[in-house]
């Protein structure tokens, strides 16, 4: 049965990462479902057994973790109701803990430590190398795409005309065109010449992808995250995960002045709620209207004594 689902779900078209994610899930479900004593048929699962799995399985792990292998388990359930294996899904009614966007704020990389990690990507080996890194860099930063866009950019998605990249909108159902700044595109023009270069030297030149190895095979998304972990190591710079450029970028652009919808519609954000959550970190608007306070048009006025 679990086959039968994860093939209907690939078939929604869906990252391979969410896929494999899904299936794991799931097979730990199954694996906690088999030990059971005595042996549980499919469709005896009550909601007594349903919660007793997530009580011990939601030991030491988070509220986004709890919350998203409740929902994996909830269309795997509404799956076994179109089955006839179930009558009803019990999960439905099961609500996860609440999950609030602001319980753990973004954490930014900081100007010093970004300008580390560039000056750090140009000594890497080789003349093809730097300038892939250093490419691979400003993409983040600059366009604040998600690390699997990346991966999957292809030449093609490139406009030099107009300055622009298009990003696929496999996560969302949409697709967005970015206008690329200044600094990426010096960046990019400067790396696609070594690129041809590098693939001619080969024999590959008719590969379509934006970001390849030396060996001329296409960047995946563990590549890149392994390559940018690399250079923050030498650099000394505290990396966590890729997503901190994505943070980075929204939050430098809503400080800058850039408005909120705006920032959604370069992040590629579904709803606008997601957005929000950057304005904890970064609200010059809030800034400015604190300014505007009376305060502080009487408080220079009066006399304090020490």
């Amino acid at each position: 049965m679990l086959d039968i689902y994860m093939e209907e779900y690939r078939a929604r078209g869906v990252s391979e990462g969410t896929i494999g994610h899904t299936e794991s899930r799931l097979e730990r479900w199954g694996r906690w479902l088999k030990k059971r004593r005595p042996r549980v048929a499919i469709e005896q699962i009550g909601v007594d057994l349903i919660t007793n799995y997530i009580a011990v399985g939601g030991s030491f792990r988070s509220k986004s973790t709890v919350y998203s292998t409740l929902s994996t388990m909830r269309g795997f359930g509404d799956f076994l109701v179109r089955q006839g294996l179930w009558k009803i899904n019990p999960l439905r009614w099961m609500k996860g803990p609440k999950v609030s966007p602001y319980n753990r704020l973004p954490k930014r990389i900081d100007r010093s430590h970004m300008e580390a990690m560039w000056i750090e990507a140009t000594r890497r080996r080789g003349d093809y190398s730097a300038h892939l890194w250093v490419t691979i860099l400003a993409l983040l930063y600059g366009t604040g795409l998600r690390r699997g866009e990346l991966a999957r950019l292809d030449t093609d998605a490139y406009d030099r005309a107009e300055g622009t990249l298009r990003i696929d909108g496999r996560k969302t159902g949409h697709q967005r065109c970015l206008p690329l700044p200044e600094t990426v595109l010096h960046c990019l023009e400067a790396y696609l010449p070594l690129r041809h270069n590098q693939l001619e030297r080969i024999g590959m030149i008719d590969e379509r992808a934006l970001l390849v190895s030396r060996n001329g095979k296409r960047l995946t998304s563990f590549a890149i995250s392994n390559g940018v972990h690399t250079i923050s190591r030498s650099a000394q710079v505290p990396v966590h995960s890729l997503h901190q450029f994505r943070h980075t970028c929204a939050s430098d652009l809503l400080e800058a002045g850039v408005h909120l919808a705006e920032v959604q519609r370069i992040l590629g954000h579904c709803v606008i709620s997601t957005t929000v959550r950057y304005v904890h970190i970064a609200d010059p608007q809030r800034r400015a209207a604190i300014e505007l306070h009376p305060i502080n048009q009487w408080l220079p006025c009066l006399e304090v004594s020490a």
